[in-house]
């Protein structure tokens, strides 16, 4: 069983995952563009976007912080709509 203290570390430790997966979507989308020499989103983005999203979500949530839990819960539902996208489409862009 962890130590409140311990806990909360959990907790923070995740909230920087978080958001050093948000940054790295950027940077898979700046390596894939530049790989295809104009400006492209690759599936890649809004997998990673999901993630970081639900993970922020969850931080919100335990931090009980009603203006981020209803932004991290909106952005997460239009990142899970743009998979759905891909995925009817066969995840082909």
């Amino acid at each position: 069983m962890l130590t409140p203290a311990a806990g909360e570390a959990c907790w923070i430790g995740a909230g920087f995952l978080a958001q050093a997966l948000f940054g790295l979507r950027f940077l898979v989308q700046w390596l894939y563009s530049e790989a295809h020499g104009r400006s492209v989103v690759p599936p890649a983005f809004w997998y990673i976007s999901a993630v970081a999203g639900a993970i922020l979500l969850s931080y919100a949530i335990h931090r009980g912080e009603p203006v981020f839990v209803a932004g991290e819960a909106t952005t997460l539902l239009i990142f899970l709509r743009n998979l759905q996208l891909l995925w009817r489409r066969g995840g082909r862009r």
